[in-house]
């Protein structure tokens, strides 16, 4: 299910944030847990060469609109839950690649990062 399907209109994704938060939105509402804990890595793999910060809102955005647009259910607040604990992580990860130098840091930096310092979301 698109996140045009889900609210009854068809939005133009221009931006590459808009299509970020629009695919964290439909990987969150699969209802599969490998998906949504695979989200991190797939938002990075998608989109090397955007802000490290433009991951950590798109989920953050995909987040809050589970959480105001649904019906709270155990799943729906499970998966926010989920989102913005990975939202929390993936912050410090940002922190401490931007700390090590790459500042800005970028999608593409976070997957090295994982690779050669913390592969959680790699291995997630």
């Amino acid at each position: 299910m698109s996140f045009a399907d889900c609210f009854g209109y068809h939005v133009m994704s221009v931006a590459p944030i808009d299509q970020m938060i629009e695919f964290a939105l439909e990987e969150l509402l699969s209802g599969d847990i490998s998906r949504c804990r695979a989200l991190v890595r797939k938002l990075c793999q998608k989109w090397p060469s955007e802000p490290a910060l433009c991951v950590v809102f798109a989920l953050t955005s995909a987040a809050s609109m589970v959480e105001d647009n649904f019906k709270i259910t155990e799943q729906s607040d499970g998966l926010s839950l989920l989102a913005y604990k990975l939202v929390a992580l993936l912050a410090a990860d940002v922190y401490a690649v931007e700390s090590m130098g790459h500042k800005p840091a970028k999608a593409r930096d976070l997957l090295h990062f994982w690779r050669r310092v913390d592969g959680y979301f790699l291995d997630l």
